[in-house]
C-alpha cells in the first residue's frame, strides 16, 4: 500500500471550506486589506464611483489593493496582474472572487497619479505614529532607472524636422482626400483611424521637438522627450533619475521625486523641502554625497534652518587638485569681505571684477583679478591664463565655509560615513526585492506616480513587518 500523499480529484466536500480560511492570519493580502480600509479613499483624491445605469464599475479600494499586491509580489502588467486574480489565491482572498480586467487596471493608474502621492505622504504619517521614523538622521541620493523605451529610436532635431515633412505630406493627400470625398458623396465622411495616429504621432513630433530646443539635447525619443541618456552602472541608457530621502531608524522613506537631470546637483534644499511637507520639520542631520554639494543650496539650506552634511567636492579630495598638492590652490587665496578682495600666497592683492552665474544652477560667484601679474616672479606657477590669475568667492562663502568646518570634525565624519547604510539598501529593495530596474510606463508625470507608488509599496512592506509583529494597528471601517 502506497503512502505517498496524491491529490484525490473525486473528493466532494459537503461544506466548502470559507474564503476566510484561504489566506493565513500573517498573509500580506490581510495587511493590504487592513490598511487599504483604513484609508478615507475620498478624501486623498480617488474617486468614488457613483453609476445609477450600466454595469457597476470597480471600487477604487479593490483596484488599489489589486496595485499593491501586484507590487508586493513583483507583478506590474495589467495583464497579469488581471490573471493573477483568478490564480492567485491571495488575490482570490484579496478581491472577493472578483478579477478586475486590464483595461479597469490601467485606468485606475492612469487617472490618480496625484492621489499616488497622497498615499505615500500617508505611509510615512503611519509610520511617524508607529515610531518608525527617529528624523535624526535622514540621508539623501537618487537612482538611475531606464525608461520604458529603448534607445534606438532616439533622433537628432533634423531627423525629427525630416518626419515631420513626411507626416505634413501624408496629412495634406488624405485631406484632399477628404475633399474630394465631400464633393463625390453625401454625408459625413470620417477620418480613417490611420489618419488619427498620423496626427497624434506629429503632436509627439512637435513635442519632442520643443523639449530639444528648451533642454539643450542633442537626441530625443518621441515617446520619451523629458527622458535623458544617463549612466548607469554598466551603461548609458536612457533614464530618469529617481530621488529619495530615507530615515536611519528604520530605512523609511520620508520623501521621493523623479527628475531628468543625471546629476543630483541642485536637489539638496528641494527634496529636503519635500521632507518637511511631509513630517512637518526636517531631520535634526541630513546627509549627502557629493552629488549633492553646490554653494547656493548649501546657502539656500542655512537659510531656511536645514541642518546638512555634503561630502566634499572633487576638487577638495581629489590628490592631484587638493590644497596640498598645489601651492596656489584657491584654498590659500585669503579672502577680505571689508576691503572686498582676495590676498595671494605673496601678498598680492586680486581687486573685484565681475559677478558671474556658475552652471545650470545659476551659482552666484564674485571674481577676482589680479592685475599685477604682468610683473610677477610667480606669474607663470600661479596660472596660465594670459589675463592673470582669477579667484572665484561664492555669494555663500561663509556658509561653505561652515560646512567645511562641520565636515572636518569627527561627528560629522561618522554620520556621513553611515549615509550609504541609510540610503542604499532602499534602492536595492527597490531593484532587487520589488525587481523593479525600468519603469513601465511613459512620461515624466506618470513615471513621478509609478515612482510615488514604489517607495509608498518599499514603506508598507516594512510596515506590513511590524504589522505582523502586533506593533501596528490598523483602524478599519
Amino acid at each position: 500500500m502506497s503512502r505517498e500523499i496524491r491529490a484525490d480529484y473525486e473528493q466532494v466536500l459537503m461544506f466548502p471550506h470559507a474564503v476566510e480560511d484561504w489566506v493565513g492570519s500573517d498573509h500580506p493580502a490581510r495587511f493590504i486589506r487592513e490598511m487599504v480600509d483604513s484609508l478615507d479613499l475620498g478624501v486623498m483624491g480617488f474617486p468614488v464611483p457613483r453609476s445609477e445605469v450600466g454595469r457597476p464599475a470597480y471600487a477604487a479600494d479593490l483596484l488599489l489593493k489589486v496595485w499593491l499586491y501586484g507590487y508586493f509580489h513583483k507583478i506590474r502588467s495589467t495583464r497579469k496582474l488581471e490573471r493573477a486574480c483568478r490564480e492567485h489565491m491571495g488575490l482570490i482572498w484579496l478581491t472577493g472572487m472578483n478579477a478586475p480586467d486590464h483595461n479597469s487596471l490601467w485606468r485606475f493608474m492612469d487617472s490618480n497619479r496625484q492621489a499616488l502621492s497622497e498615499l505615500f505622504k500617508h505611509s510615512v504619517r503611519v509610520a511617524a505614529k508607529c515610531k518608525l521614523v527617529g528624523m535624526v538622521v535622514n540621508a539623501l541620493d537618487g537612482t538611475k532607472i531606464r525608461s520604458a523605451t529603448s534607445g534606438e529610436r532616439v533622433v537628432s532635431f533634423e531627423g525629427l524636422e525630416k518626419k515631420l515633412e513626411r507626416l505634413d505630406r501624408s496629412v495634406a493627400d488624405f485631406m484632399t482626400e477628404v475633399e474630394r470625398q465631400e464633393q463625390e458623396e453625401t454625408g459625413e465622411y470620417r477620418l480613417p483611424k490611420s489618419m488619427h495616429s498620423m496626427l497624434m504621432l506629429k503632436d509627439k513630433i512637435q513635442k519632442a521637438m520643443t523639449e530639444l530646443e528648451e533642454s539643450g539635447q542633442e537626441r530625443v525619443h518621441c515617446c520619451e522627450p523629458k527622458a535623458r541618456f544617463m549612466k548607469n552602472r554598466r551603461s548609458i541608457e536612457l533614464s530618469y533619475n529617481g530621488q529619495a530621502v530615507a530615515d536611519k531608524d528604520n530605512g523609511i522613506i520620508v520623501a521621493q521625486d523623479v527628475i531628468t537631470d543625471e546629476t543630483d546637483n541642485g536637489q539638496l534644499v528641494p527634496m529636503l523641502d519635500r521632507v518637511k511637507e511631509a513630517m512637518g520639520d526636517v531631520a535634526q542631520e541630513n546627509v549627502a554625497d557629493t552629488g549633492y554639494f553646490s554653494s547656493s543650496q548649501i546657502g539656500l539650506a542655512e537659510e531656511r534652518k536645514y541642518e546638512v552634511l555634503v561630502n566634499a567636492p572633487s576638487s577638495e579630495t581629489t590628490t592631484s587638485r587638493s590644497p596640498e598638492a598645489n601651492r596656489y590652490h584657491t584654498s590659500w587665496f585669503v579672502y577680505d569681505e571689508e576691503r572686498n578682495c582676495c590676498i595671494c600666497p605673496h601678498g598680492s592683492e586680486l581687486s573685484y571684477f565681475k559677478t558671474r552665474l556658475r552652471g545650470k544652477n545659476k551659482n552666484e560667484v564674485r571674481i577676482y583679478r589680479c592685475r599685477g601679474y604682468r610683473s610677477c616672479a610667480h606669474r607663470d606657477a600661479c596660472s596660465k591664463s594670459k589675463r592673470g590669475r582669477e579667484v572665484e568667492i561664492s555669494v555663500h562663502h561663509k556658509a561653505l565655509e561652515r560646512q567645511r568646518v562641520k565636515r572636518d570634525s569627527l561627528p560629522s565624519k561618522q554620520a556621513l560615513a553611515k549615509r550609504k547604510a541609510i540610503i542604499e539598501p532602499v534602492f536595492a529593495w527597490i531593484k532587487q526585492q520589488l525587481g523593479f530596474d525600468r519603469w513601465t510606463v511613459f512620461g515624466l508625470e506618470k513615471v513621478r506616480a509609478q515612482w510615488a507608488f514604489v517607495c509608498t509599496v518599499i514603506n508598507l512592506m516594512k510596515l506590513y513587518k511590524r504589522w505582523t509583529s502586533g506593533g501596528l494597528q490598523l483602524a478599519t471601517g
